[in-house]
Formats: C-alpha cells, structure tokens, sequence
C-alpha cells in the first residue's frame, strides 16, 4: 500500500513538472493555445524532448558528435518544421569554378568571421526563406571585400521583390534567382531601411536610396565537390550553400560537429552559408552559419549545389 502510494506520488510530482515546464515553454516563445490545439501542441513537445534527452545521452557516451536543445521548434513536427522552415527549389547550373588540385597549398582552417566579413546570425521565422539569407549573407561578405564595411544586407527585399525572376517568397526559393534579381535591381536595400518581416504576401518597398549593395556577377561551385567549396571559402569568401536539413535532429542543433549518416548529397532542401572551415578532433568540418536559433554550425556533411 505504501509503494503504491509512493508511485502515486511521482507520478503526480512528473506530471506538475511537466505541466509546468509546458507553460514556461509557452510563455518563452510566445506560444498559445487552447483546446485540443494545446494538448496535441504539447504531445509533439514532449516527444521532441524525449528524442533531445534520448540524442543527448549518446553523446555524453561518446556515440555521437554533436547534441541538442530545446529550441521555439519543440513543438513542430518533423514534417512541419521541413514544410515551412527549408524553402530550398533547387535548381542545378554547370559547374563553374572548378577546383581539386590545390588542395595542399591551402590552410587547414579558416573563419571568416574573424575577418569581419559575417553579420550576427538573423532569425528567419515561420517563413521558407532560407535562400534569401544564403543570399544575403554571401552578398554581405563580398561588399566588405570590397568596401571593409560589413553592412547587414535585406532578405525580406528579396522575399519581396524577386518572384519575377523565380522565387515563391516564403514559399521558397534559390540563390541564383536572387543573384540576378540584384544584378538587374541595380542593388539590394539594407536591412535597417528594409527591415525582415516573415510575411508571405508584403508588396515590394524597395528604395533607389536605400541600396546597401550592387552586384556585379556569379560563378558556381563544381557540384559536390568539396574541394572546389574549399578552395572557394578561401579565395572568395562565405559563400552559399545548399544541403539535406530534412532530419529530425538538425531542427534542435545545439552543439558539436553535426555528423548526421543519413543526409543526403542529393535530396537538397535548405540554404546556409559556409563561413570557414577546420579539424575538431578527428573531423573535419564545415563553418555554416544558419538561420534562428542554431547558431554556427559545424558541419561533417557534403555539400551540392554551390554558388558564389
């Protein structure tokens, strides 16, 4: 009688924690729900944070290199937060800057960041407009380049401006298409005078005085090599990338070198910036600045699809 009031007990303790952890998670984010919205909202939540606790103690082992959090996504299927977040429409043109047989002049690692070319990570919302950071982000390091001032460039005049020339707005869309619509516009606002809003439907405000950045071309990097990327980073600086973001655990990124075995070098369904490279350890990896939450990555995955 004792032990099952005890087990009573515990269970009633893990329910309050977690009714309580609930609405903290809620009121962090600015979530709110009601019905059987929340109580579905909170089933995704809590099984997201069993997969994170479940993740994060084969990393304490040793099993895995890299571990998660709870991030505003908690709540979000896989299927959704692939849906909304990874607007990517890849689309593949020859390979222009070809590469491969310099490999062993360049340096073992390089951080562009260091140098003043990347702007602080932006926060994208619930809009699939991945591409149009990857753009920006790659724009912004090229004008420091040229000019030394690193001036944070408009995604949303992008989302805005740029379906004539092949992008769906937050429905997604691809770094070339964008490139062009630059190289036309004669320019792209900055983000303090255009600034981001995860709308799917604003009418362009772009503004002559406004123009933070023009844009003279683009090349692209040879198809899935990884060399060609590398000699690229160093050469030209952060340039965009398109990869698979399509596993669960790349939603919950927190840490370590994201080594993940079934991503795809074909399946492409998100846009980053490649930032640098390096060696932790025994891995090689990848420098990607990414949208929202996650911060820097490092990555240990192949990359396709590669324009500069």
């Amino acid at each position: 009688m004792i032990k099952l009031a005890v087990c009573a007990l515990a269970l009633t303790v893990a329910s309050a924690n977690t009714d309580t952890s609930w609405l903290i998670f809620k009121a962090k984010y600015n979530k709110a729900y009601s019905g059987d919205e929340d109580i579905i909202r909170r089933f995704v939540w809590q099984s997201n944070l069993k997969k994170i606790e479940e993740h994060n103690e084969l990393y304490a082992r040793g099993i895995k290199s890299y571990y998660l959090g709870e991030n505003k996504y908690a709540d979000m299927t896989t299927d959704e937060f692939n849906r909304i977040m990874n607007g990517l429409n890849v689309h593949k043109e020859p390979g222009k800057y070809v590469s491969g047989q310099y490999k062993a002049y360049l340096p073992d690692s390089v951080d562009w960041r260091e140098k003043g070319y990347v702007t602080p990570v932006k926060d994208q919302g619930a809009c699939g407009s991945c591409w149009a950071f990857s753009t920006t982000g790659s724009l912004e390091g090229q004008h420091f380049n040229s000019t030394g001032k690193l001036v944070s460039l408009s995604e949303s005049n992008l989302v805005d401006c740029s379906r004539k020339w092949g992008n769906k707005g937050c429905g997604g869309g691809l770094m070339v298409y964008s490139y062009q619509y630059v190289m036309d516009n004669k320019g792209i606002d900055t983000e303090k005078s255009y600034p981001y809003r995860s709308a799917p439907h604003d009418p362009c405000k772009f503004k002559r005085a406004d123009v933070g950045a023009t844009q003279q071309g683009y090349k692209n990097v040879t198809s899935g090599s990884e060399d060609a990327l590398q000699k690229a980073v160093v050469e030209v600086g952060p340039i965009s990338a398109a990869i698979d973001a399509s596993e669960g655990g790349f939603a919950f990124y927190s840490g370590g070198v994201y080594d993940e075995p079934m991503c795809s070098s074909t399946n492409l369904d998100h846009a980053v910036l490649v930032v640098g490279y390096g060696n932790l350890g025994a891995k090689d990896y990848w420098l990607v600045k990414n949208r929202s939450v996650c911060l820097f990555f490092f990555f240990f995955v192949s990359f396709i699809s590669v324009v500069c």
